[in-house]
């Protein structure tokens, strides 16, 4: 899966462009604030997925603008194929292959690819929410339906909690609740297992990328940690405290990864440094599991991967990007410290510009 060429107008502060990028390594550089995240959140959004800065559609625009734009023309599942994303009135719209699709969500399978970015930090700082958007974004990528079933459980959890807001005061809706916990709990499951699945699978490869950062010093495990593992036994047992508390206490809105180096909890006891490797090694992980599902190896977009990371650990991940697609994006490039074929841009006030080749 390639990156032939990507377009933009009016997107964030990238005004009207387009840049060629090389099929490997593809480093940009540039002072802060000159557009670099930008470049890589307008390929990203081509995966179907939010932004992964969190932004809103309506934010997505350069500033004063109502109309904008991105375009994407990439190789996957054998062909060429392009999709452009049109920005108006707070929301996107989408086409494939010339196509007007439903929803942005349609794109999901179709361009794959694996980001790493500051605010991914919040996969060890943060609760267990950003956790489980890393697990749930990363099987939609591997199995599109499962975009489908986690909107299904969605709905029925606020269905739910509705319900329970509302029975207190009309005692007589007390009979549906039984029809919206057997929704609750078919969808449920369903999630448990794929989660369970999926990180059973990933595991042992990221405590290989993690063993490799650290030359083996320290140990790496990873744990999907079940909220209710018998879900539909501990509904009907939590039925008293979701009334008095309003909503819906179990189940695997609830869930939760459980990281652990040298036997600490890397979430509680972590340092700096092993926190951020950790979740590179969960980044890696999720492009090999990826690579092994869709038979391709997706785009990796690393965003300010190298601060924090000591000579080992750069050096380790930088020979670690062979056969995949790679936008890296940095402060300043040393040319030298990245491997096999590729190219350079400087980006300054949202325009690339191609600095050289990669020897």
């Amino acid at each position: 899966m390639k990156i032939e060429r990507f377009s933009w107008c009016n997107f964030r502060n990238l005004q009207k462009g387009e840049f060629v990028p090389d099929k490997n390594v593809n480093v940009i550089y540039g002072r802060n604030a000159q557009g670099k995240t930008n470049l890589l959140e307008g390929m990203w959004l081509f995966t179907g997925e939010r932004s992964f800065r969190g932004s809103k559609d309506s934010e997505l625009l350069h500033n004063g603008c109502s109309l904008g734009g991105i375009m994407l023309n990439f190789y996957a599942a054998g062909r060429s194929q392009a999709a452009e994303i049109k920005i108006a009135g707070g929301r996107r719209t989408v086409e494939l292959n010339g196509i007007k699709k439903r929803s942005c969500t349609s794109l999901i399978g179709k361009f794959c690819s694996v980001v790493f970015s500051p605010e991914h930090l919040s996969l060890i700082y943060g609760g267990p929410a950003g956790r489980r958007n890393f697990m749930d974004a990363a099987i939609c990528q591997i199995k599109p339906a499962y975009a489908g079933l986690f909107s299904e459980y969605s709905r029925s959890l606020a269905q739910r909690n509705a319900l329970l807001k509302d029975i207190p005061s009309h005692a007589e809706l007390m009979d549906t609740l039984d029809i919206w916990d057997e929704r609750l709990v078919e969808a449920g499951m369903k999630i448990m297992r794929a989660r369970s699945a999926y990180v059973e699978k990933i595991a042992p490869c990221a405590e290989k990328f993690y063993s490799g950062m650290c030359s083996g010093r320290e140990k790496f495990l990873l744990k999907y940690e079940q909220n209710s593992p018998d879900f539909a036994s501990a509904l009907q047992k939590s039925r008293r405290q979701d009334m008095l508390a309003g909503h819906t206490c179990v189940g695997p809105h609830r869930d939760d990864i459980a990281i652990i180096i040298s036997g600490l909890d890397a979430r509680a006891y972590g340092s700096q440094g092993q926190k951020r490797s950790a979740v590179i090694a969960l980044k890696l992980a999720e492009a090999e599991m990826l690579k092994k599902a869709i038979g391709e190896a997706p785009v990796i977009f690393l965003d300010d991967v190298l601060s924090e990371l000591d000579s080992e650990r750069q050096n380790y991940l930088l020979n670690r990007l062979d056969g995949f697609q790679v936008f890296l994006t940095c402060c300043g490039p040393d040319i030298s410290r990245f491997p096999g074929c590729g190219a350079v841009f400087k980006v300054e006030g949202g325009r690339p510009e191609a600095v050289c080749n990669l020897p």
